[in-house]
């Protein structure tokens, strides 16, 4: 649920990249940070596990308006995709407005993605968050392989997307994808919250 500021008029939407070990949750948050400008973000935080870890920071879009006169601002997490973190990830989608689910692209990861999904919607279950109407979006990662390695955008969705919800093929490394992504699970979060009223976390 999005936390409101009244005394700095500002609302702060958290985002949550979800997805398989090695997926490519942190490179995009990565990229994301070094491409937004100093004065609108925050510092990235890593917080780090023996094999894995998770990021986070804030920033202010540059042309995603307001809400009834509040600015928004988002907090971007990533969660540990080895499966014995699973309470790391509980906590980190605690009171997520959105997801970014980074799939792996290459057929090998299938059985991966498809069993990080399913972790997902059991944890956000647990929060009683409903997974079909949270604003959620798919990120296929890793189309920058070699065509025999990987699975098409067409197969991806018939095998992860049952929600038909918004899919991007994507090269977090070199970026390709990356802020398609971002806009379109942001957009998603202020859609629902123009609909919903602006939450109540304070």
């Amino acid at each position: 649920m999005s936390l409101v500021n009244f005394t700095t008029r500002e609302i702060t939407c958290k985002i949550v990249y979800y997805g398989p070990g090695r997926s490519g949750k942190t490179t995009n948050l990565q990229y994301i940070y070094s491409q937004v400008p100093d004065d609108r973000k925050g510092r990235m935080v890593s917080l780090a596990t023996q094999t894995d870890r998770t990021l986070f920071f804030d920033f202010l879009p540059l042309d995603l308006g307001s809400i009834s006169g509040f600015t928004t601002k988002f907090q971007l997490y990533t969660v540990p995709g080895q499966v014995y973190y699973n309470a790391t990830r509980k906590l980190v989608l605690q009171g997520a407005d959105g997801v970014v689910f980074v799939a792996d692209s290459q057929l090998r990861q299938l059985d991966e993605n498809i069993e990080s999904l399913q972790n997902l919607q059991a944890n956000l279950l647990e929060h009683t968050i409903d997974v079909r109407t949270l604003p959620m979006v798919l990120q296929y990662n890793k189309q920058d392989l070699p065509r025999e390695l990987i699975l098409s955008k067409e197969e991806l969705d018939d095998a992860l997307n049952f929600r038909d919800a918004p899919a991007f093929p994507a090269d977090a490394l070199h970026g390709a994808g990356v802020f398609e992504t971002l806009q379109a699970v942001s957009a998603a979060v202020l859609r629902k919250l123009s609909d919903t009223g602006a939450g109540a976390r304070r």
